[in-house]
């Protein structure tokens, strides 16, 4: 499994001139870094007396991210498999009519389920941003550049995890279905746009 890969042997991959791991893998593990960053700002809180009044929430939500980073993590194979739906009804026979209507309705399946994946990556990473604001606010301020990295890195998910959505969108004919999955990345990008701007400003504040 690529998610069991050492941090060389996953860029040489990434590297090689397999489709695996993509850009889709990638977005997943920038939602991973985001989490991981965001659960060592909490644990570098815990137990420092400056921070005691917080210690408690700082507990709570280290334990919680550590959820996100493994949910993210095992989203690095979930992507590289997402497209297979696609390939395999690719391979199904196309001989007689009845065949071809088969045929392109199981691909027409297949990449609704390619674009399931990184659309539900790109909508959940967003869920961290209120952790990370949180940690921005009252987290332990010598790591308020780590909360800003995983900011960045949330972003970077979302448009990666999109992309892919968008490269697929392109060979669907369910115009209805574009259209609605169309806006529903339009919401999650107006989510990215307010939350990133709005956390940065607290991390230039606290690095002024």
């Amino acid at each position: 499994m690529l998610k069991d890969l050492n941090i060389v042997e996953f860029a040489n991959e990434t590297a090689s001139n397999s489709p695996a791991p993509g850009g889709g893998s990638i977005a997943a593990l920038n939602a991973a870094i985001a989490a991981s960053l965001l659960s060592m700002v909490a644990n570098l809180t815990i137990g420092k007396k400056r921070y005691m009044d917080v210690n408690d929430r700082m507990e709570e939500i280290a334990a919680e991210l550590v959820k996100y980073k493994d949910e993210f993590v095992d989203g690095i194979d979930k992507d590289a498999n997402s497209f297979n739906g696609v390939m395999d009804a690719m391979k199904l026979p196309k001989e007689t009519e009845e065949e071809k209507s088969i045929r392109s309705d199981k691909i027409q399946e297949g990449y609704k389920e390619a674009i399931d994946v990184p659309l539900g990556l790109g909508t959940k990473v967003t869920e961290l941003y209120d952790y990370a604001r949180e940690l921005a606010e009252t987290g332990n301020s010598n790591a308020i550049t780590d909360v800003a990295v995983a900011v960045i890195n949330i972003k970077s998910a979302v448009e990666g995890a999109f992309l892919n959505v968008i490269i697929n969108l392109n060979s669907l004919k369910d115009e209805n279905y574009r259209h609605e999955l169309e806006e529903k990345m339009d919401a999650v990008r107006s989510i990215v746009a307010k939350n990133h701007e709005e956390i940065m400003k607290i991390v230039d504040e606290k690095l002024a």
